[in-house]
Parts: C-alpha cells; structure tokens; sequence
C-alpha cells in the first residue's frame, strides 16, 4: 500500500538549508512516502522496493551512497542497497512502539538520503494492529464488601481489564460466571472503553451464605478471541441501617485547563443518617477510577474535597471520569458512590448569545399549526468554527425551528396543542457553536396558552344505581353525582338538573331535587316500597362555554323495603281482639289438623316470610305447630286425663330486623261425640255436597280468579277516567269481609291481596263453607261471604263488620 500526502520538513531542516547553500546543486523532496505493514512481522520480510516506488536506479545507490536513518531508538528497518528494498531487521511489537493507546496510529518515520546529488526522501511506515495481547486485569482478586440489606438492583462498578491492542482487537465485552444473586452489565464509556457493573439480582442473607466466588471474564474482539480472568470476592457483611448518600448520583464538573495546582474541583458532600460511628465518612476513588484519574486529581478522604494534583492539558485529556466512594466506620460499613465527570474546558473564552427578537404568549390552545409563536436570533463573536452556532429546542415538544438567513430562526406550531394535557410550556432555546470543545447558552420562555370550550362534563360514571330506604326523612340527602370538567374559568363551571320524565303522572322533579351547583341529589317525599320500588331518570350536567357543552347521565333509583309492616293473621278469621273457639271431638286421631294459622305481610320477600311458633299452649305435649304453614296438629290421642278445655296462643312472626309479630289465640273444647263445627249462626246442610269432587275445586278456584282479574281490569279503567268517589259500604253479612282496594297501588300489592283471599278461601273451605267475592254498588270494595255448606243462602247476625284495609 502508498499513499503521498503534502507536510513540511521534519526534520534536520538546518542542516538541509546549509547543504543547500554550499552545494547549490541537491535537491530535498518535500513528499511523503507512505507504507503500511501489521506487527509481528519475520526478520527479513520485504515491505517495499524503495527503488520502484522512488523512481530511482538500483545500479547508482550504492555509488550514491545510499543510508536509511530512522526517526526512534531503535532500527527496526534497513535497505538493502542491492535491490533497493525495504526490509525487516528486527521484529515490530506496536504496543512497544507507540506505548499511547488513545492514538489512533502508529507510525515510524524514516528519511533514505542519497548523494552525488543529495537527494532526501520522507517515508513514514504504519504499524497494524495485530490481536497479540489478552485482556489482563490489574488484579487477580478483587474483594467487596456487601451488607445484606443492600437492595435488589444495587450497581458495584468494577475495575476494567487492559488490552495494549486497539480498534475490535480490544476488549469487547464482559462475562460473569453463573450466580443467582449477581450479573454484569456492560456499558460503552469514553473512547468506546467498556465498563462492567455488577448488578445484585437477588437480596443477600449472610447467614445462608456469607462469601461469594464469582469469576469475572473480559474478551476482546479479536480473530481468534482472546480473554482474561479475575476473581470477584463478595463479602456479605451484616445489617448496618443506613448508607451514607451523595447529594447528587452524577456531578458534571468543568475547570478550565492550565488551572494552578491545589485548584478545588468540587467538595463533595455525602451524609449518613446514623449516628457515632456509623455517621463518620471516608471518602476513596473506587476501583473504577482511571489511575491517570487518580494522578491528577487529590481526593481529602475526610472532607471529600477534590483539588487538582498534576498539570491538566486539554490536548492529552478532555474529559476525566472518576467514581468516588463514602464508607462509613460502623461495625459493617455501608458505603455510597458517586459518578463524577470533569470536563477540562479549552480556551474558547466567547459564548454565543441570544437575542428574543419576539414572543407571543399567551396563545389560544386552538391556534393553527405552523403559526409563528417566536423569532430568536443568534450570534457568536469568535471566528472560524467557534462563531458558527446551532439553535435547539427540546424534541419533545410540539414545535419546530426554520432558520431565516442571517441567524434568525422562527418558532412555530408543528402539533396540535391541548391545554388540559399541558398548560404551558418552558421552552428552552439552546445555542451551541462548533468549538472544540463546543460552548453554549440558552434562554428559557415560557408559553401560556389559553382554554378553549373543547371539553364535555365528564361524569366517573355512566350509570349511577342509589339505593334509598322507604320511611326516609323528605330533603335528605341521596348521592352526590359530581362531573369533572378540565377546561378552565366559565368553560368549566357547571350547572346540574334533571330531566324531565312522567312516571304515573308524576314528574321527577316533584319527586327529586338536584343542586345546580354541586350535584347534590336529594328526595322530596318519603318513599314507600309497597307503593314505589323505582325510578329510572336522566340528569344533565352542562358547562358555561359558548356555546355550552352538556352530556348526561342516568340514574336508577332502588327503594330497599324495610320491616315496617306487621303479619296480618287472616285464618282463623275473628274479630279484632276476639277469641276463636273450636270444639274438638275427643276421639280426635293422632296427626288430625286441628287448626290451620294463617298470616300475610305485605313486605318484600325477606321481611314478609313468616314463621309460626306456640307462646302458650295449655298441654305441650298434646298439639304441634308446624312453624312454615300453620298448621296445628294433635301428638296423641286425648286422654281422660286430659282437660276437656284448652287454650292455644300462636305468635306469627315476620323475618325482618327487628321482628314484627301478630298474635292469635285459639280456644278448643273437646266433645265427647263427633260434632260438626258450626259458626255463631244456626246453618241448614245443602242437599248435596258442593265439594265431594276435587274437579269442583278447581272450577271454583278459576272462576273466582278470572272474576277478581276481570274485576280489577274494569276498576281500573274507570279510575282513569273518573276520579274515586266516596262510597257507602253495604251492610255487611256474618263470616264476611270487606276490602277496599286503590287502583294506583303496585302490582306486588295486588298479589299479595289475592294471595289474602285464596288463603281466606281455604281456611273457610276446610271448615264446609263457600266462599264468594262480589262488588259492593257504588264503590271500589268487594264483599267475601262464606256460605254455609248446609244452606245456599248466607245470613246476617249481629256480629260486628271487620274490614281489612289492602
């Protein structure tokens, strides 16, 4: 390979001058002969035939007199004067010859003199790299100590390995044997130099295991690879509460170069929380730190300030890296690191300027893309490449920078802006110019924008469902159904209201009322479950904009039943107060029905399940009651002990919290011989039994249903058209019962009074009566009549009218 290149003369430039003026003949050639040949080279290798390459006649070199000097201590090249050729004399180690690993080349320079003329020729010869050197560590082993209480993730930085070869013959990368509580990682630092940190992957236990072996392996990226090894000694030490912490994790220093010796650098500051001992800190470089780190810089082990020690020259090192280490002097020593970065500044001693030239803020946030916001100008008053400056903003922000001729830029919108996501703006404007090393300013604005009616109220939710007890106070307080809205000012104040909805000509707002101004729903009038169980309606937050913004939201209104209706006992039937009295025959069976209980209760499903128990009982061992349906049956057979007379007391009771109860009490007398039951009226049997077929149950039961439907559907329609008119209730007959019934009640309500009389049916049925429902004249009430089985006729006694209010 030959290459030339144009340079001045070297060297012996005086004595070529004086050759020159006493010959006034010989010629120095001002060219540069270049060679490139790799290391390692055998003795005697041929690099090149100056002769060829110089244009020169190998017969005249040796009557020219021919010597080669070389520019070093050593020979390592000669000519063979000959054939005129460039050969090796001694092997070339490169790490030898150019002993600096930061220059990018080595070269050896050489000068082949001629006489008779004088003819000098300048040859520079490139030494190659070659990968003949393995990464090696500084030391075989190195220790650290690790406290147990060190957290997973913790970095320790360890010392790299030296390789004398350059470019990808260097060390390349970094392995750590196999370990669960340890890995490296590998990290690119100045001039491509890679650093390795230990990495804790898993919290150490020192009493599980108070040592770890681990092998550090550092490969070059040469062909083939070659590597070096060093033992990594962990020391697990015992809990010690708290590490001593820098102020910072990283520290940018800049100190001008040619600063005088003793110069203070940075005082460092680490401070441990603990106490005695434990608090007292001593500052040392980690193994980390470069030794030409180490060399030139001073480090006060007790005040942690840092001065310089040796010359600093911005040519030789720009930059120094160091990590300094706090331990604490406790039992087991804690320790916090620092990075410190020192950037020796050259002197470049004018900064670029900024001059704002114009800003506008504050902006709408709906502002166009690619409106001017600025125009900054720029400017540098030093010349060449420390006057040429650049203009940058931040990349993560909406906007773009278009230079103008004679250093203006202009600022303007490259995205949309939103105000609710980001309400202004710092925006850092940052000259820089191409110095070596480069110097810079920056200026920072900051841009308000201004809100714009582009939001909708926002409710958390879409559905609200509110559950409110029936018997609650009229004004109280139900939820508060609150939107969000970002914009700002008028754009964001909100107003609430519902909208309007009928339910069985009712208007929610005579039902419910909302706060205007914070959402507050409250509840005009005391719900009743057995009434209401719901309401479905809308409400409407709507903004101040211009124009307004609204959305809406719906809510569900559940009325939750509470226990505040009583068991009605409906069979056996008696008057309020009354006692009822049944006679029994004493031959009666075991397992005979004596009685059956019958109680309803208008509550929801839970608190009107009703369950029946004795409160008093004459003889316990004589009757059962079966607490589910009522039903009163004898245990034995009556004895003559027996007492001819017995009285029963039964408790219904509902299933809510606290418990509701009605009471009956049932008066049996037992007969010597079988007596029929009879009522307080003298009865006339039928000619025939209505009920000695079951088929005539059924027809009875469908016929009384289908009445009290078609009943209902025609009072219904009359009380939508007419409104309900007072009426006179009709006499009423013995063994009835009257019962008004309002058509704006619930359904549940109806099934619960047809429940009624289907329960009064067969309790009036078991004892020989019909039962018949009819409408009273005039009126909305029913009248149930239980006719004797004896007689088709129902007679009128004296007995006092009940009547049952549904």
């Amino acid at each position: 390979m030959r290459s030339v290149k144009v340079s001045q003369p070297r060297q012996r430039y005086a004595l070529c001058v004086i050759f020159i003026l006493l010959c006034g003949v010989n010629q120095i050639s001002s060219s540069v002969t270049h060679y490139s040949i790799p290391e390692e080279m055998k003795e005697g290798s041929v690099v090149a035939n100056l002769a060829t390459d110089l244009g020169l006649d190998v017969k005249t070199l040796n009557q020219r007199k021919m010597r080669l000097d070389i520019i070093s201590n050593k020979k390592y090249l000669d000519v063979n004067k000959d054939t005129g050729e460039l050969y090796i004399v001694e092997k070339i180690d490169r790490e030898h010859v150019c002993s600096t690993k930061s220059l990018g080349s080595c070269y050896l320079g050489l000068e082949m003199i001629l006489e008779n003329p004088l003819r000098i020729f300048n040859i520079e010869v490139e030494i190659m790299d070659m990968n003949d050197n393995a990464p090696q560590f500084r030391r075989d082993a190195f220790h650290l100590d690790i406290s147990e209480s060190t957290s997973k993730g913790e970095r320790f930085s360890l010392s790299n390995a030296v390789d004398p070869d350059v470019g990808s013959n260097t060390v390349k990368t970094y392995h750590l044997s196999e370990s669960e509580h340890f890995n490296i990682e590998v990290q690119t630092g100045r001039e491509g130099r890679k650093i390795a940190d230990l990495i804790l992957n898993k919290v150490l236990d020192r009493e599980q295991q108070a040592v770890h072996n681990l092998i550090l392996t550092a490969v070059d990226g040469g062909t083939p690879p070659r590597s070096g090894t060093a033992s990594i000694i962990v020391h697990v030490l015992d809990n010690n509460d708290n590490a001593p912490l820098f102020d910072k994790s990283t520290y940018n220093v800049k100190i001008m170069e040619n600063s005088p010796i003793g110069s203070l650098v940075i005082d460092l500051n680490a401070t441990d929380l603990d106490e005695g001992s434990n608090s007292d800190l001593t500052y040392t470089y980690s193994l980390y730190t470069p030794e030409k780190t180490q060399d030139t810089f001073n480090l006060n082990p007790s005040t942690g300030e840092i001065t310089v020690k040796g010359m600093l020259n911005y040519e030789d090192f720009k930059i120094y890296d160091m990590e300094v280490i706090a331990a604490d002097r406790g039992v087991t020593s804690l320790s916090g690191q620092c990075t410190i970065k020192i950037l020796i500044e050259d002197m470049n001693d004018n900064h670029p300027e900024i001059s704002i030239k114009s800003f506008h803020t504050p902006v709408s946030e709906n502002i166009d893309v690619d409106t001017v916001i600025a125009v900054v100008s720029v400017s540098d008053k030093d010349s060449g490449n420390n006057g040429v400056v650049d203009l940058h903003i931040p990349h993560n922000m909406p906007f773009t920078l278009k230079e103008s001729p004679d250093n203006y830029y202009k600022l303007v919108v490259s995205e949309p802006l939103d105000r609710e996501k980001v309400p202004e703006y710092e925006i850092t404007f940052t000259v820089t110019d191409r110095g070596s090393p480069p110097l810079s300013d920056n200026e920072t604005m900051t841009l308000q924008l201004l809100d714009v009616n582009d939001n909708v109220p926002h409710f958390p939710q879409s559905f609200y469902t509110i559950r409110v007890m029936e018997n609650n106070a009229p004004g109280a307080l139900l939820s508060s159904l609150s939107a969000f809205d970002p914009d700002l000012h008028e754009n964001q104040y909100l107003v609430y209201f519902i909208l309007e909805k009928e339910i069985a000509n009712t208007s929610m707002s005579m039902l419910f009322s909302i706060n205007p101004e914070n959402g507050n729903l409250y509840a005009l009038k005391t719900f009743d479950y057995e009434m209401e169980k719901e309401f479905l309606f809308h409400i409407e937050a709507r903004d101040s904009g211009s124009p307004p913004l609204s959305s809406n939201v719906t809510v569900h209104i559940i009325i939750v039943d509470q226990n505040d209706n009583a068991p009605v006992i409906v069979s056996p039937w008696r008057a309020h107060g009354s006692v009822v009295e049944e006679k029994l025959p004493r031959s009666t069976d075991k397992g005979s029905l004596v009685a059956k209980v019958i109680a309803l209760d208008v509550d929801s499903v839970h608190n009107s399940r009703v369950t029946y128990q004795f409160l008093q009982v004459t003889d316990s061992s004589l009757f059962s009651l079966d607490q589910y349906n009522g039903e009163i049956r004898t245990m034995r057979m009556f004895s003559y002990k027996d007492s001819r007379h017995q009285r029963l007391v039964v408790v219904a009771k509902d299933n809510g919290e606290p418990a509701l109860s009605a009471t009956v009490t049932i008066k049996l007398s037992t007969v010597e011989t079988a007596v029929k039951a009879y009522s307080d009226m003298t009865e006339v049997p039928l000619e025939y039994d209505i009920f000695s077929d079951l088929n005539l149950y059924l027809v009875i039961g469908l016929g009384s249903v289908s009445f009290l439907l078609l009943i209902t559907i025609l009072v219904t329609i009359v009380l939508k058209c007419q409104k309900v008119k007072p009426s006179n209730s009709a006499p009423p007959c013995r063994n009835s019962v009257i019962s008004e019934r309002n058509s704006t009640i619930a359904d549940s309500t109806l099934v619960s009074n047809d429940a009624y009389w289907y329960s009064l049916f067969l309790a009036e049925t078991r004892k020989g009566k019909l039962v018949v429902r009819q409408p009273m004249p005039k009126g909305s009430r029913y009248i149930v009549s239980s006719i004797p089985r004896s007689t088709g006729m129902s007679e009128t006694s004296d007995s006092a009218p009940s009547t049952l209010q549904v």
